[in-house]
């Protein structure tokens, strides 16, 4: 055992060659005889010598060029604010290393929008790419031509297994479900009903509404778990006009709704919506602390948020495909952050937390 981390200077003096030539063999550059060769990487073996990372980035000769492809943040959809934070922190680490991050953005609302911008992307020529794979048909087609092209991509607030993706960091979409189930489980009086709201134009296309509504069904599969009815209603725009008639004619059918699961981020939409109406008895369950979700789960209109980390995602996954990048370090392919369960009485302790 060595009493400390062998160096390449070592392996030179044992091997009775030069520093510049061992290099080349640990690193793959310029032509060695294959004798000393050989004979380098036995030492290096028995050494246990492993290449200082950091050294090894700062040889990188060219700039690394990560591009995002991400929605576009605005007032309607301001989960999407957090993220380049994420990024920026993580490019700012890295300032030492030539690392050149450009951020492209499409309408969360549109896949044409993403279809063209992944366009963009390509045009770019990144060495990297970090995306949130919304539109699941169009996210896999983009995903087969990064593959093809070798450009590893990493995946944030969702995944495909059907690509060919390096890492995927984010909530475990169907498990989250699962937990806002139980959460709505807890909250439901025996005998009442549960409505899932999805608010998205074309639900079967995105993926992590999708599959949080599968998990959040799944819970309720169970014969112990089926006093409660579940109805589900997709809302195709967020218009006041639209929320009262479409969840008034659902009310008015089913009066025994008291929960109310949201698969995204606008549950601040459809409490904004009971506020108005003076209804009091309805228990809502949401996504993500934006500001308006968490000033309504200050005031008990919102029961429950779950966080899902978006800063961390974004930062986690340039620091993966840098890694990766620069020192052919293959991340976990899964990284399952925390589901955090927010409340009236925690919510701060995450809001000054991230």
């Amino acid at each position: 055992m060595n009493p400390r981390k062998a160096r390449i200077k070592d392996i030179a003096g044992l091997a009775g060659v030069s520093i510049g030539t061992v290099d080349r063999v640990l690193h793959e550059r310029g032509e060695v005889a294959e004798r000393t060769k050989q004979k380098i990487l036995k030492i290096a073996r028995a050494l246990d010598y492993s290449p200082n990372p950091i050294a090894r980035a700062l040889k990188i000769k060219r700039k690394l060029h990560l591009v995002s492809l991400l929605p576009e943040p605005t007032e309607e959809n301001a989960f999407w604010k957090k993220h380049p934070e994420g990024l920026e922190r993580a490019v700012r680490e890295l300032d030492p290393f030539p690392v050149k991050l450009s951020q492209v953005n499409f309408d969360l609302l549109d896949e044409k929008s993403f279809r063209e911008k992944s366009v963009t992307v390509l045009d770019l020529h990144p060495d990297g790419v970090i995306l949130a794979p919304i539109f699941r048909n169009e996210s896999i087609e983009f995903c087969t031509l990064l593959h093809n092209k070798n450009i590893p991509f990493v995946f944030l607030d969702g995944f495909i297994r059907e690509t060919k993706f390096l890492s995927y960091t984010g909530e475990d979409i169907f498990q989250s479900g699962r937990v806002a189930g139980q959460l709505a489980e807890i909250i439901t009086p025996p005998g009442r009903d549960i409505l899932i709201i999805n608010i998205v134009r074309n639900l079967r296309n995105v993926h992590h509404l999708n599959t949080r509504t599968r998990g959040f069904l799944s819970y309720f599969s169970g014969k112990e778990r089926k006093r409660n009815r579940i109805f589900k209603l997709v809302l195709s725009d967020t218009a006041p006009e639209t929320i009262t008639r479409e969840i008034g004619r659902m009310l008015g059918k089913h009066p025994g709704i008291k929960t109310i699961f949201v698969t995204g981020s606008k549950s601040f939409k459809i409490a904004g919506w009971a506020e108005s109406k003076g209804i009091e008895d309805l228990s809502i369950i949401g996504y993500d602390l934006l500001e308006k979700n968490t000033s309504y789960l200050k005031s008990g209109k919102i029961r429950f948020l779950i966080g899902q980390r978006p800063e961390e995602q974004a930062y986690k996954g340039i620091r993966k495909l840098f890694d990766f990048l620069s020192q052919n370090k293959v991340p976990e392919k899964m990284e399952y952050l925390p589901v955090d369960i927010v409340t009236s009485e925690n919510v701060d302790f995450f809001i000054n937390d991230h």
